[in-house]
């Protein structure tokens, strides 16, 4: 899990932030739009609503030391969970590597869309978005 914050066009909800979210095995991301100014609480909402309830619970998470993550509340709920958290360490691409291509990847897509004036932004899907690279 990363965030990655934006300018972005804002649409209705006027979403300045994206949760990445890498499945390591399938290579899939899912990015969920949210603000920077969200709380843990709604942070773990945001995932139990988007990819607990979707893909079930994971046995590990791989995270930076955002401090969104390492709440009380949060090792509270991976406790209760019983998945294994497990921090990056910062400027080590090997831990993030994926996350980070990931990131890059979605930017790259982004980037492309704004130019010739596709209105993404008030779309259904965005940002609720898959991406898989098939590496």
């Amino acid at each position: 899990m990363d965030w990655v914050t934006g300018p972005f066009p804002g649409g209705k909800e006027n979403f300045n932030a994206c949760l990445i979210i890498v499945d390591r095995f399938s290579k899939s991301m899912r990015c969920l739009p949210c603000h920077k100014e969200e709380t843990a609480m709604d942070t773990a909402l945001l995932f139990w609503n988007n990819i607990i309830s979707t893909c079930g619970v994971p046995k590990i998470i791989i995270s930076d030391r955002d401090p969104k993550f390492t709440s009380e509340f949060w090792t509270n709920l991976y406790d209760i969970l019983c998945t294994k958290l497990s921090f990056s360490t910062a400027y080590h691409p090997q831990t993030d590597v994926l996350a980070e291509r990931m990131i890059q990847k979605m930017e790259d897509i982004l980037i492309r869309f704004c130019p010739y004036g596709m209105e993404y932004k008030d779309h259904e899907g965005y940002p609720y978005t898959r991406i898989s690279t098939g590496v």
